[in-house]
């Protein structure tokens, strides 16, 4: 195979590969504020909610509720910990109000603070929610939405744990004990005490509930929506998918019954998530709830109703997950309540093998140098230690084919009306100077998996979220915010709102620049079309990389750099030790 061709196609499929997700972008719908939205579905349906079905004992999550306004100014209990603050709805027992103390909207100090759960009386309700569901038939009354609890303290925190209680007034008293600790997981305990002469059996169920379909990035390379690991596989639905599912079933997109396992709703830095008892089998659902807009909802409900004999009680202990996606968190949270495969939370992507040990890499890094676009100068040196032989083998290799370009055209010109004679003079001609025409490819195939899992790393993890640079990159990443198209803002005006392809940063400037010198160190194409075509590459690459997180555009900017320097050297060695080789 002729090596301009095998470069040519190798450049070509780089580009589709890298341009997919920038091009692949699906029509975002804007979010449709919700007021008032009605509780029209629970993870079990009570006697005084709606009809029970059957579905493995447990009445049908298809409750009856009214379209009633919900009260703004409800009793609430507050929450005050290191990480988050808010407050639980009394009315329904809601964890409905959390702020995350660490992050803001914005890199203005005076942004506001990111709001992970809204109370449904709010324009965007998102909230987490425990109750029971009696079994088809049952007398016992059970708490409902409308169901106001007592608190034993006015604030939770890490140091003050919080019981609601309600009785029911035939004996059976229920108690939701919470706790928080340090950092974003809450820790529940759902308890029936039984005083009313006879057993009592019920279902506890929890749920995570968003009543509005929120505006996603809308990258292929990136996942919101419904998630969990059920069974040891990674299960995602996203809203798109939860509703045409559940156009199908009856709103339910998904259904499974495990031990052990966890599910929520995601954001891209964000989790709620339910963890149940992963010693007792529940049945985890993914909802889509059509009524007066989207709703969507993640349960659990367990498999076997928990008896509490007659003067006695039962309880059941789980978690919920509302914060941040820190990944030694989240490793953290994994190890200590064994939790599977909770880090899957963090979208890291088919290459998972790659992508979280470079995140492991960067993040060691940057608590070595205090800055995450340092830590990318140094991994990128590391990398090309890494490849040092094979790049230094290809560079070699590309050099002695620049100096064979003159006897490789001389073949070409003898032998053009004979492909045959011509194509194994060439195969000749490599043979006797040992050289492989394939061989300059080696280093741009084994880089691309490393150049797409650290696009994830930057893209994905919050860790990078608003991270520093130097000089006019205040977060690696978000794109290059500076544009040549406007001198830089010397001219005052925004060349994107007359065409989104006139964003050209300063550091996809300098990307296209080092490519273009990169370029340059190798032989040029003997065919005409593919040197002209390859004069274009470094244009091409410079304006589908502007839109790009800058950390991933600084990145490459050095590694081409490193590059350059590395054949420069090879380059200089080879022309002085092989000066032949151009010989006619």
């Amino acid at each position: 195979m002729d090596q301009k061709r095998l470069f040519l196609a190798i450049a070509v499929s780089l580009a589709i590969l890298l341009g997919f997700q920038w091009l692949v972008v699906p029509h975002l719908p804007k979010p449709a504020p919700v007021a008032h939205v009605a509780e029209t579905q629970l993870p079990g349906a009570t006697p005084q909610e709606g009809s029970p079905g059957s579905s493995g004992g447990v009445g049908a999550a298809i409750p009856s509720a009214a379209n009633t306004a919900v009260p703004k100014n409800v009793p609430r209990v507050k929450i005050d910990a290191p990480k988050v603050q808010g407050s639980i709805s009394l009315l329904g027992a809601r964890l409905d109000d959390l702020v995350l103390k660490d992050y803001r909207e914005q890199i203005a100090p005076t942004s506001p603070l990111v709001r992970l759960l809204e109370p449904r009386s709010d324009d965007h309700p998102y909230y987490i929610q425990y109750g029971w569901t009696a079994p088809p038939g049952s007398p016992v009354k059970v708490p409902d939405n409308d169901t106001v609890w007592a608190a034993s303290a006015e604030t939770l925190t890490p140091a003050t744990p919080v019981t609601l209680s309600w009785n029911n007034g035939a004996g059976v008293n229920f108690r939701i004990e919470l706790s928080v600790d340090d950092n974003y997981m809450f820790t529940v305990r759902q308890v029936v005490t039984n005083a009313s002469g006879g057993p009592v059996s019920l279902f506890p169920w929890s749920r995570i509930r968003r009543d509005y379909k929120p505006v996603v990035a809308g990258y292929y390379v990136l996942f919101e929506g419904l998630l969990g690991v059920v069974d040891g596989t990674l299960q995602e639905t996203t809203y798109d998918k939860a509703k045409s599912e559940g156009d199908k079933r009856d709103g339910l997109a998904y259904d499974a019954t495990a031990t052990g396992s966890w599910a929520g709703i995601t954001d891209k830095y964000w989790l709620a998530a339910l963890v149940p008892d992963q010693d007792l089998s529940s049945k985890v659902n993914f909802r889509h709830i059509d009524d007066h807009g989207d709703h969507y909802q993640v349960d659990y409900v367990t498999t076997d109703p928990l008896g509490a004999p007659a003067g006695g009680e039962v309880s059941m202990t789980t978690h919920a997950f509302a914060g941040a996606k820190i990944v030694t968190l989240l490793d953290h949270y994994q190890s200590q309540y064994h939790i599977p495969s909770f880090d899957k939370a963090v979208d890291f992507g088919w290459f998972y093998f790659l992508t979280k040990p470079i995140f492991f890499a960067l993040d060691y890094l940057n608590s070595l140098f205090g800055n995450f676009g340092v830590a990318i100068l140094v991994f990128t040196v590391l990398v090309k230690l890494l490849f040092f032989p094979l790049a230094n083998y290809s560079y070699r290799s590309m050099s002695k084919m620049k100096l064979l370009a003159p006897r490789m055209t001389a073949i070409r010109e003898r032998f053009k009306d004979d492909p045959q004679k011509m194509q194994a003079e060439m195969m000749g001609l490599y043979k006797a100077e040992k050289v492989n025409p394939a061989s300059g490819c080696l280093p741009m195939l084994v880089q691309i998996p490393v150049f797409f899992s650290l696009y994830k790393v930057i893209f994905v993890t919050i860790e990078m979220r608003q991270a520093p640079f130097f000089g006019w990159i205040h977060d690696l990443s978000q794109v290059d915010p500076t544009n040549v198209f406007n001198l830089f803002g010397l001219i005052p005006f925004n060349p994107v709102t007359i065409l989104p392809l006139l964003h050209l940063g300063a550091w996809p400037l300098i990307m296209g620049i080092t490519m273009f010198l990169q370029q340059k160190m190798n032989p040029p194409p003997p065919d005409p079309v593919q040197a002209r075509l390859f004069q274009f590459m470094p244009i091409i690459f410079t304006f589908m990389m502007a839109n790009f997180p800058a950390g991933l555009i600084i990145y490459w900017s050095w590694n081409n750099t490193l590059s350059v320097g590395q054949q420069w050297l090879i380059q200089r060695r080879t022309h002085l030790s092989k000066p032949s080789l151009a010989r006619t």
